[in-house]
């Protein structure tokens, strides 16, 4: 024992007592743990990412769709408007009405030229409809799997509610059981319990079972168990090796 520890003493009962608050401990613990890595949390995760990445997408093509739909009432109209331009002189033609043959040739001329212009802006037309089409048909083949996603995002996160409810149960039972026992151990042993399980990993205290400290999984010495078996009942021990509160019990194979 190093001169900054001073000896504890605590009835046996007590002390066995503390074995079962540091049970209780290290279920709380492995709850805790638990909950931090539990498949069903990572899953929900998961699918919120790929929900994320679906609505960007969503909305890029989205995008496309609103500028292609631009575009093809301009096709729409600019077509329209030669055919219109067409019709006007072609009625003009078959009127009857222009006798000089240099106004009919300029109005076939013309007639010819709006043709062209007309089969041009409708292959332009034609390739923003297709254009259109593809754009219509990627946007509703991701809402269609977005809507699927949610569906899986909700059973997912039905799934994950329920097992943090189950982990919730569990600690209150074992936080409610922890609390009903550990007014029977000495506040100062308390005190030394709880700093020893903060710097070693969750474990204060631990069981002398046939010879083995369990809390470090060492065998003591010979010399070790002959201090203990000298040691009088009420003294709370510390293992050599890992320092931890050492409670003896029947099993202790002294």
């Amino acid at each position: 024992m190093s001169r900054e520890e001073h000896t504890l003493n605590a009835d046996p009962q007590e002390q066995m007592v503390l074995l079962e608050v540091q049970g209780y401990d290290l279920e709380l613990d492995r709850l805790a743990h638990r909950r931090a890595h539990l498949p069903e949390v990572a899953r929900v995760r998961e699918l919120q990412v790929r929900d994320r990445a679906l609505a960007d997408d969503l909305t890029e093509v989205a995008v496309e769709v609103d500028d292609l739909e631009g575009e093809q009432r301009k096709a729409d109209a600019d077509v329209d408007l030669v055919r219109q331009r067409s019709e006007k002189d072609r009625q003009l033609l078959d009127s009857g009405t222009i006798h000089d043959a240099k106004q009919l040739v300029n109005l076939q001329h013309e007639l010819e030229s709006l043709a062209r212009r007309q089969s041009d802006l409708e292959d332009i037309e034609l390739e923003v409809m297709e254009q259109l089409e593809q754009a219509q048909h990627r946007r509703d083949a991701l809402m269609s799997e977005r809507a699927e996603l949610q569906t899986e995002i909700a059973e997912a996160t039905a799934a994950r509610d329920a097992a943090l409810e189950a982990i919730a149960a569990e600690e209150a039972a074992a936080a409610a059981a922890r609390a009903s026992i550990v007014g029977g151990v000495p506040a100062d042993l308390m005190t030394l319990y709880d700093k020893l399980r903060a710097d070693h990993d969750g474990i204060g205290a631990a069981a002398l079972r046939r010879g083995r400290c369990e809390g470090c999984r060492m065998e003591l010495t010979p010399v070790d168990l002959e201090r203990i078996r000298s040691a009088p009942d009420g003294e709370v021990l510390r293992c050599e090796e890992c320092r931890r509160i050492l409670v003896r019990t029947p099993e202790s194979g002294l």
